[in-house]
């Protein structure tokens, strides 16, 4: 007879560690929020990753998106900024760069993020745990109908299982995994439980992007692109191109797999290199072992017919050859947790407005189909704001969810993914942590007024209301 399940027997956990301020998840969005956590210095700050580096997205060579508005103003600016800058005075990023379809894209390096993410914690005094993997949450459950109390997470590393005690936790996992083993309600996908497909990317060497770009600058008519005008490409040296779809065409009929619409090519910071962001491995569910093993099979297989369609058919590619390939697949997404407010794909496309904003943003709804590799975008035409009890869950205290996890919907989601805006969301999310701390509260409770005074302070922008 098979054996469904056992029974774990109830062990003794010792506590490796005791803070104030514990981020789980060391991506763009946790590198932010340690580090406004621990301004100051008086704050004990921990943040834990199960990878042996930090950076998370902003590793797998997309650029990041969502630092301009839509009036090509920049809108995300603070700590997000400060380490744009940062990784740019060692030529590892570029200028925030208007575009037409993405808003502003700013082209990173990703081994360079590695290395400055690293330097940044130690240079900001936070304690960094790498190797080690968030597996469950130590909770006072409240018998009656309050929240039940967050107090910590157990780990597990080489060393075995442990505990690490914090005063307030906040969850940068992307998917939400503090937040769903805390009891927090979380949803997963459209109303079929569809979610965007996941993506593979990699680099390839030796393109001719003067070729690629003059081609698409000088031949509307051969090489059209996606709501990008060809005159754009005339006046750009690193660009994004999105588009294409004839020649996607011309490669299925010579029988390539090509599993998205349109073709994405992305410049890197190097002569010659591009990020191809054209893998799409649907139904991938982001929080299970077997179905992003799956992913990573389809996807690496995937990329092999996408690299022969570029030397064939897409202007200077005829001498690419690859080079990497992404240290994971990338998830657009996964859980989304329940808040005090659900942002919806509404309050985005009418621009609204919180009394308790802590982030403006203006990335577009962008929902790349779970089925038929297709996209939909949509614009409000200007910005729209993020109010802070979208990182503030139901049910449980202690505890703050920032990055592609906050509260909101499947639409909204599509739009409050991309990096910069997650990025800000970590350095609201960590100042309210430390403001929590020092003044002994529930983050929930915590003045709001007082966290976007600092917020504007420290340089970020709210809004005209703010900013004056």
């Amino acid at each position: 007879m098979d054996i469904t399940e056992i029974i774990e027997e109830k062990r003794t956990l010792p506590v490796r560690k005791q803070v104030d301020v514990l981020v789980v998840g060391g991506g763009p969005t946790g590198i932010i929020a340690a580090q406004a956590a621990a301004e100051g210095g008086k704050t004990k700050v921990l943040l834990i990753d199960n990878r042996s580096f930090l950076g998370g997205n902003m590793t797998i060579g997309l650029p990041v998106l969502g630092f301009l508005s839509q009036k090509k103003e920049q809108i995300i600016k603070g700590l997000p900024d400060a380490f744009i800058k940062r990784l740019r005075a060692k030529n590892a990023a570029s200028e925030h760069r208007a575009c037409p379809l993405h808003m502003g894209i700013t082209m990173v390096e990703p081994e360079a993020v590695k290395t400055e993410a690293l330097a940044l914690m130690v240079e900001a005094g936070v304690e960094v745990m790498l190797y080690t993997y968030f597996v469950d949450v130590v909770l006072d459950k409240v018998a009656d109908a309050g929240n039940n109390l967050l107090k910590g997470v157990i780990i597990e590393t080489k060393s075995g299982r442990e505990v690490i005690l914090a005063k307030t936790i906040i969850d940068c996992t992307g998917d939400g995994d503090v937040a769903f083993r805390a009891g927090v309600p979380t949803h997963q996908g459209d109303e079929k439980g569809g979610v965007q497909p996941s993506t593979l990317m990699f680099c390839m060497g030796g393109v001719d992007t003067e070729k690629l770009r003059m081609s698409i600058a000088e031949e509307p008519r051969t090489y059209l692109t996606d709501f990008i005008p060809n005159a754009y490409f005339g006046q750009n040296n690193q660009f994004i191109v999105v588009g294409l779809r004839s020649l996607m065409a011309k490669g299925r009929q010579d029988g390539f797999n090509l599993p998205t619409e349109r073709t994405i090519i992305i410049t890197g910071l190097r002569q010659g290199e591009a990020w191809i962001n054209m893998s799409a491995v649907s139904g991938v569910n982001g929080v299970d072992p077997d179905s992003l093993t799956h992913g990573e099979i389809q996807g690496r297989q995937q990329v092999e017919d996408i690299q022969a369609y570029l030397k064939k058919y897409v202007p200077g590619f005829k001498e690419a050859y690859f080079t990497k390939i992404a240290p994971f697949l990338g998830i657009r997404e996964t859980r989304v947790t329940e808040g005090e407010y659900i942002l919806t794909g509404q309050d985005i496309l009418s621009c609204r407005r919180f009394e308790d904003v802590i982030t403006v943003a203006s990335y577009p709804l962008d929902l790349h189909h779970p089925e038929g590799g297709g996209c939909t975008l949509e614009w409000c035409g200007d910005c729209y704001d993020i109010p802070y009890r979208s990182i503030v869950p139901l049910k449980v205290d202690g505890l703050l969810v920032a990055g592609r996890c906050l509260s909101a919907t499947h639409e909204a989601m599509s739009s409050t993914r991309v990096m910069a805006t997650c990025m800000a969301l970590g350095e609201a999310a960590g100042r309210a942590a430390r403001q929590a701390v020092a003044n002994r509260m529930l983050v929930r409770d915590i003045d709001v007024q007082a966290l976007q005074a600092e917020l504007v302070a420290s340089g970020a922008y709210l809004g005209a209301a703010f900013n004056q």
